[in-house]
This record gives structure tokens, C-alpha cells and sequence, in this order.
């Protein structure tokens, strides 16, 4: 067999071992940065020659490349690639009910608040195991609770001030 010289690459300058089949005209190593420098000086080379000026460029050019894809259609397409299996087992779906199929008012099918106010939570925190919604119940507990009672002391004072904004005395009447 013949011997394997180590050739030093054109762009990086490191040594590689050119392919076998191309060892000829092999003059870059295979690292990505190295053939994307690789194939940018080719196709600088390419625009630069004369004949390849106005490649793209003309109404010849609109029609070579109209009769082209006349031959290939669908070329662009991805027809080819497939689909990968989900890693999980098929399920059955469920059949969801629609709003118009409730036999129920909407009032009676909120009666049970404390359900839609965990499924509420769970949707917003993302949390689905009660320990984990424990400290954001306990927080929106504590908002609501503040909430009310800002609203319980806005009332009070509302009651104490008149339309004017001056304080109420017992002297004047309402």
C-alpha cells in the first residue's frame, strides 16, 4: 500500500491526512471552520472569472433557471423527511364536552371555587403537586387578605370624610 503523508492545511496550517480518494487535490483539514473558509475562496474564485459575472443576472438567466425547476419540481420541498415516533406510548383521547353540550348554567358549574382556584394556581405557577403550590397559595392568601383590607379601611374613611374631603364632625349634618 502507499504510504500516508501528513500534508499541512491551507487555512489553518496544522497537519491532517488527506482523504484517500481526493488525496490529490485535498489541500484543507475537515474541521468546519476550515471548509467554511475553504468553500467561500472557492466561490469567491468562481464569481471572479469572467464568464461568471452575470451567472444570475438577465432574462436568459430567469429562463434556464425556470426550465430547471419545471424538471425538478418539488425540489425545494421536503418531501423526504419523516416523522420520529414519540418516545411515549399512544394514548386514547379524551372527548372534551363543549360549552354549548353543559347542561348546567355557568353560575352552578362555579359553585365549586375552591377547584377552579387550584386549577387557576397550577396554571399560573406551573406547579401541579400541592407542596409546591403551598408557599404560592399562602402568598396570594396574604395578597387578597391585604387587598380587602385596604378596601375595608378606604371604606371606613369614606365614611368619615364629606364630598369636600373635610372631616366629618358630629356637629354638622348630612
Amino acid at each position: 500500500m502507499g504510504q500516508v503523508l501528513s500534508r499541512s492545511c491551507s487555512n489553518c496550517g496544522g497537519l491532517f491526512e488527506p482523504d484517500c480518494r481526493n488525496r490529490k487535490r485535498q489541500v484543507s483539514c475537515s474541521s468546519a471552520e476550515c471548509r467554511r473558509a475553504m468553500k467561500a475562496a472557492r466561490q469567491r474564485r468562481w464569481l471572479d472569472k469572467a464568464e461568471n459575472k452575470n451567472y444570475f443576472i438577465g432574462p436568459e438567466h430567469v429562463e434556464r433557471v425556470r426550465e430547471w425547476r419545471s424538471h425538478h419540481p418539488g425540489y425545494w420541498k421536503r418531501e423526504g423527511v419523516k416523522k420520529r415516533a414519540p418516545l411515549q406510548d399512544a394514548h386514547m383521547s379524551q372527548v372534551v364536552e363543549k360549552a354549548a353540550d353543559l347542561k348546567t348554567p355557568l353560575q352552578d358549574a362555579l359553585s365549586n371555587q375552591s377547584i377552579v382556584l387550584i386549577g387557576l394556581i397550577a396554571q399560573i405557577s406551573g406547579f401541579t403537586l400541592q407542596d409546591d403550590m403551598a408557599s404560592t397559595f399562602a402568598n396570594l392568601l396574604r395578597i387578597g387578605r391585604d387587598i380587602l383590607s385596604m378596601a375595608e379601611v378606604s371604606l371606613n374613611d369614606s365614611k368619615t370624610f364629606n364630598r369636600s374631603g373635610a372631616r366629618k364632625t358630629d356637629s354638622q349634618t348630612v
